[in-house]
């Protein structure tokens, strides 16, 4: 059964999120997370991951927020265009 996703970003300075599996990579500048549609790929300045659990799916983490994307599951594009 597939959770109910949600991202809440506060003045740019706090992120939160819901339904989210995994912590891919981070640092300072981008965090990468995976959730049940894909991937999340946060971009920023001094980004801190303060809170995350696998278990319930809780995700928070502070810093400048510049960006946010989704990356959807399945085939990539570069693997699309060269078959």
């Amino acid at each position: 059964m597939e959770q109910d996703h949600s991202i809440s970003i506060e003045q740019q300075k706090k992120i939160t999120a819901t339904a989210i599996e995994s912590v891919d990579a981070f640092s300072d500048k981008q965090i990468i997370l995976s959730y049940p549609g894909g991937r999340i790929i946060v971009g920023g300045a001094g980004l801190k991951i303060t809170a995350f659990s696998k278990s319930v799916g809780t995700f928070s983490a502070t810093g400048e927020v510049t960006s946010l994307k989704y990356a959807a599951k399945g085939i990539s594009v570069a693997k699309k265009l060269f078959k």
